[in-house]
């Protein structure tokens, strides 16, 4: 947060207004095909767009493989769990990458045949259901104690199991959690070796909110240095290398001013006619993916390609289906003339997203490319249940449909069964 507060005092991360209103008119062009679904569902909705998807996910492989040699393509299923974003995507040669049992079953049932599953604290169950499925999966192990289970696990079976491990590339703090670190790597192939139904075939990496290339290329650079003092045996195993995902979307990141520092206009006395400071937002660009291609390309050809002939895979989710949902809901009540609910809570998006995230809330009943300022709030009986602080309208009133659009990453997967019931989605 120290990081997003930075950003939000400095003036150089304003987000341009007329950036927004292209943004916003984009989405009022499509408005009847949004009303239209809700005359045909009640509202609340989520609304899926599977041609956004596959446009997203086209988009990405041909960037980077035409910036390297070969390459591989897998959906992080925890960004959005809906099974049939997984399945379009499948429809699209990717694999699939889980993160616990129960999604490890989901992508089975689709019928993925190509699954990377990743995560610390595998459960028994889980390495034994991986094991099970052993020519569809490969198991990223992550630690020297899911080592020693799997190899009991395994006593006895005649199969084998596909395994690589993640290499911890940021040892401090909360993220010290995740893989091993790398100077363990020579010791954990040497146990690999003493387990004859393992067969070790790949690393995996992984930073996460990875606005530029920055952090993936500095470890793909110690990466490399790595692979140099490996024993030609080890290097010999190496058939893949996962440089995870945690790839922003190219819109960027848009945030809020402080909610503690400044009210909506018209509720703060002090700011009267403050209108153009309270609808101030911010956003934190984001490089476009052909740059991350080129960039990440390049270093890996540089320091890991010119040492080892692999693959390279790629684990994709916030950047890939952050665009193709979106959620509708409508007015109920209108308590003021700046003050409406809805009959949708943000439990529909699992956490109090709309205090800090900015996005826009689009009146599609009263289309205008004119923010005004107003609580936009849920159904659910506590405060902190907060759709936007503005709309985008001539006017808002009961029975009017509201669009929050770009709500495909870390909302579907995080919803909640809290006090109100969950929007259905539909496919337009």
């Amino acid at each position: 947060m120290s990081e997003k507060a930075t950003n939000r005092a400095d003036k150089d991360f304003v987000f341009p207004r007329e950036d927004l209103c292209d943004f916003v008119a984009a989405y009022f062009d499509k408005g009847p095909l949004f009303l239209d679904a809700v005359k045909q569902n009640p509202s609340p909705l989520y609304v899926l767009e599977p041609e956004v998807l596959r446009q997203k996910a086209n988009r990405f492989r041909a960037c980077f493989e035409k910036n390297l040699p070969r390459t591989s393509f897998y959906y992080a299923m925890k960004s959005n769990n809906l099974p049939a974003i997984s399945g379009i995507l499948l429809e699209q040669g990717f694999g699939l990458d889980v993160s616990s049992g129960v999604e490890l079953q989901i992508a089975l049932d689709l019928g993925a045949r190509d699954i990377i599953f990743s995560g610390p604290g595998k459960t028994d169950a889980e390495l034994l259901l991986a094991i099970d499925n052993q020519e569809k999966v490969i198991l990223l192990v992550d630690s020297f104690g899911e080592l020693e289970r799997l190899k009991k696990l395994l006593e006895g079976k005649q199969k084998t199991l596909r395994i690589g491990v993640r290499l911890n590339n940021n040892p401090s703090g909360l993220w010290r959690k995740f893989g091993i670190l790398p100077e363990e790597l020579t010791a954990f192939f040497g146990a690999v070796s003493h387990i004859p139904n393992l067969l070790f075939t790949g690393l995996q990496f992984h930073s996460s909110w990875n606005l530029t290339p920055a952090r993936q290329i500095d470890f793909i650079i110690e990466l490399g240095g790595l692979l140099r003092t490996l024993p030609a045996a080890l290097l010999a195993k190496i058939a893949f290398i996962d440089i995870g995902g945690g790839f922003w979307p190219s819109q960027g990141e848009w945030l809020l001013e402080d909610p503690t520092e400044k009210e909506v206009a018209g509720h703060d006395p002090k700011n009267a006619g403050g209108e153009r400071d309270a609808l101030l937002h911010y956003r934190i660009p984001a490089l476009p993916i052909e740059v991350f291609a080129r960039e990440i390309g390049a270093g890996i050809k540089e320091h890991i390609l010119s040492l080892i002939d692999c693959k390279i895979c790629f684990e994709l989710g916030r950047w890939i289906c952050h665009e193709s949902m979106h959620i509708l809901i409508q007015v109920i009540d209108k308590k003021a003339s700046d003050l409406v609910i809805t009959d949708a809570g943000t439990n529909a998006v699992g956490w109090e997203r709309f205090e800090v995230d900015y996005f826009p809330v689009l009146n599609l009943s009263a289309p205008d490319l004119t923010e005004k300022p107003c609580h936009i709030l849920g159904a659910l009986c506590t405060p902190h249940d907060v759709w936007g602080y503005a709309y985008f309208g001539k006017s808002i009133s009961p029975g009017d449909v509201l669009l929050i659009p770009t709500q495909g990453a870390y909302t579907y997967s995080l919803r909640q069964n809290f006090i109100k019931a969950l929007p259905q989605v539909v496919l337009i």
